[in-house]
Order: C-alpha cells, then structure tokens, then sequence
C-alpha cells in the first residue's frame, strides 16, 4: 500500500482571518459536513443530471458548490461556443457543447441539480477588456444570490486599480486563461495584482495547464515563477493542471496554498487527452482530506451531462468523506459560503 503524504495548509482559517482583517470577510458560516473517517457507504454514482441532487443528499450534503462554472455577457458566449463549435486552434478537437442555453436556463439547471453555489468566470484574453468583464460577472453576481462574485485581470497599464475596484465591489474569486490569454502570469505589471491577491486571501482560478493545446506560457513553469514572488497566493490550479498532473501535484507539495480543481478530470472525454495517473491519486485523496481538492465541472462549456463529472470522481474510489470534502467542504470553508 502507497504511504499517503501528510499535508498541512490551514488555509480556510488564514483565509477567513486575513479576508476578515482587510474588510473583505464574513463571520464564518455553520455549517460543514463531516463523516466520521475514510470509508465508502456505497453511494452510487449518478447516471443523469436529474440524478445528481439526490447523490448530494444520499453523501448527507446540501447539495453541492462548484467554483467553476461560466457566464458571460452574451454576445461573449456565443462567441465562445463558436470556438468550441467549429475547433479552434486552442481547443484542438471536436467539442459539442452540451448546454448552450439562456442563462435562465442554466441556472435552473444548475439549481435543480442541487448546485448552491456556482461561479461565473469570465477571463480577458487582450488588453482593455477584463474592468467591463468585471463589471458584468459582479452585476450578474448582484442579481443572481447562488453566484460567486468573481473577477479576471490582464497584464495592462491600471490593472490594480480596477482590481481594488473589483475587490471593493464584493470579488470573492478569479480567474485567469493563461492558454487563451497568451500572457506571462508573471509579467510584471501584474506583480502588484499577485501581492494583493496575495495579501487579501482571494482565490485566483488559472488555467494553468497545456490542455487540451500547449500554448506559450503554459506549464507549470511559469506560474511557478509567480509562487515563488508570493508563495503564500491562494491559487486553484484548473483541470489538476491537465495534462501536465505531476508537475502541478508537485507545486501544491511546494507551496501550501495551491489548490487543485476537478474540472474535467476523471470523465471519459477529459482521460481521451491525458488521464490523472493512478500513482497521484494518493496524493489527490491526502490533498482533498487537507481542503485542497475542490469540485470544478467548466458548466456549460462541456461535451457531456454534468452528472458525468459527478460519476468521474465517484469513479476515483477516494471514498465518501473525500467525495463530501470535494463536493462541498472544501470551497464552502475556503470562501466562507453561507450554506442556503
């Protein structure tokens, strides 16, 4: 039997703490949702979407918190779903969007799954473009109350100060494309960005990884570059960093506060372009035990039912206490949800 690595973060404590100190933080919520060791009851895996709620329920959760999901203002996503439509250069296959809906529909979608918490990350991919996709995912926040506020930045001339302003409004997650956006994330007009994420405790989602196509910037390399500046930065590092898994696996054991989010991982679809190797998952169950293992689905921008990356990580056999942690705990201390 592989030893599993013993892991230590205390992240959701600092976390609410330093967020609470600088004015950004809520008195922590009560709820958070325990077993009583490593062991599987047996809850299968859900078949379809209408399936994943009552999964929930059978884990003994509310329901479940995915932090990363997508919404954008309109004229953007239907731009988007054309990429993945026609396979652009970037996405480098086919890809059938499964849910090009309203955003109505998605959220009723969403909801009726179960899904009490959800993101709406947008991501600028050139200059001039991240302050009025803030404003628009912070309004969409605003009027949708299940929303994670979130926010994106590039390397641009003002990049802190629509940040600060961001972060004034309410952000309480990011995201960066470094695939799309084709920049250096250590760049460094974005240094004094890093050290405020940095200093107020605000996960910043990032594409990090080379998939499904490799891309200037892409690796663990690069990004390692930003950790090594601010190595206490909250970063969640998207799809495990697919498919370059070890060396990402390998920054979450260097720096305590890198995150892993399951986007993607484990479904027939995602394991085509480069599975998670099977002498990680040890590390994958002693990273989630430690709150460092969060759900992710990418909903709407994927080829499948959602219930597929439910019964992917089912699938893993890391056990339901780890299941509970992914599909809930884990985000729900990391950014003090309220858990309605």
């Amino acid at each position: 039997m592989v030893a599993e690595p013993q892991l230590h973060c205390g992240g959701a404590r600092w976390f609410r703490a330093t967020r609470t100190a600088f004015g950004f933080g809520r008195a922590p919520s009560a709820v958070s949702v325990h077993g009583s060791g490593w062991h599987t009851v047996g809850v299968s895996e859900p078949a379809r979407d209408e399936d994943v709620h009552d999964w929930a329920l059978a884990l003994g959760l509310p329901g479940l918190i995915d932090i990363h999901t997508h919404f954008l203002p309109p004229r953007m996503m239907r731009r988007v779903w054309a990429h993945f439509s026609e396979g652009s250069p970037l996405i480098g296959r086919a890809w059938p969007v499964a849910y090009m809906w309203p955003d109505d529909e998605r959220i009723a979608h969403l909801r009726g799954m179960g899904v009490h918490h959800f993101s709406a990350l947008a991501y600028a991919h050139r200059p001039s473009m991240a302050a009025d996709l803030n404003d628009w995912t912070l309004e969409f926040a605003d009027n949708t109350p299940d929303c994670i506020p979130s926010m994106t930045f590039y390397p641009e001339p003002g990049v802190l100060d629509y940040v600060d302003a961001a972060l004034a409004r309410g952000a309480r997650i990011a995201k960066l494309h470094l695939q799309v956006g084709g920049f250096d994330p250590a760049d460094a007009l974005l240094d004094d960005v890093w050290g405020r994420l940095d200093e107020v405790g605000l996960p910043v989602v990032v594409h990090a990884g080379s998939g499904p196509v490799k891309a200037g910037y892409t690796g663990p390399e690069p990004f390692e570059a930003v950790l090594r500046r601010h190595p206490r930065l909250i970063a969640v590092i998207a799809h495990c960093g697919a498919p370059e898994y070890a060396g990402f696996f390998a920054l979450a054991r260097r720096y305590p506060r890198v995150c892993l989010d399951t986007t993607m991982v484990g479904t027939d679809f995602f394991n085509a372009l480069g599975a998670l190797p099977e002498a990680l998952l040890p590390e994958f169950r002693a990273l989630g035990r430690d709150g460092r293992v969060l759900l992710g689905s990418d909903f709407p921008n994927i080829p499948y039912p959602y219930a597929e990356q439910i019964a992917a990580l089912v699938r893993f056999g890391l056990g339901d206490d780890w299941l509970r942690a992914v599909c809930w705990n884990n985000a729900q201390e990391l950014l003090d949800l309220d858990p309605a």
